[in-house]
């Protein structure tokens, strides 16, 4: 039922808004709302994934310093058993009692 104070124009307008959304769309407004209340809380959880505290770019780093610490690892066991010789042929020099 329009209104005596309106022009009709307005009311045309006004009632046809979620019309458009279906007829350009074919979604009704309440699912079209829905649909972007979806892609909009999916794209927040994607970038979380692949930015937040835990992401891919953290254990890509992770890894990378596994790698670095892994490699240390192996060069202080290699300096420990050059020590230990040193240490060792120079107990055997000292005189015992």
């Amino acid at each position: 039922m329009k209104s005596a104070d309106t022009p009709p124009e307005e009311n045309d307008v006004a009632s046809s808004a979620p019309d458009i959304i279906e007829q350009y769309l074919g979604f009704k407004t309440k699912h079209f709302l829905m649909a972007l209340a979806g892609v909009v809380i999916g794209a927040f959880y994607l970038s979380n994934l692949l930015f937040g505290n835990a992401s891919l770019e953290v254990l890509l780093q992770l890894e990378n310093y596994e790698g670095h610490l892994t490699s240390e690892i192996a060069r202080l066991k290699q300096e420990n058993a050059t020590l230990q010789k040193e240490y060792f042929e120079l107990k055997e020099l000292e005189p015992s009692e």
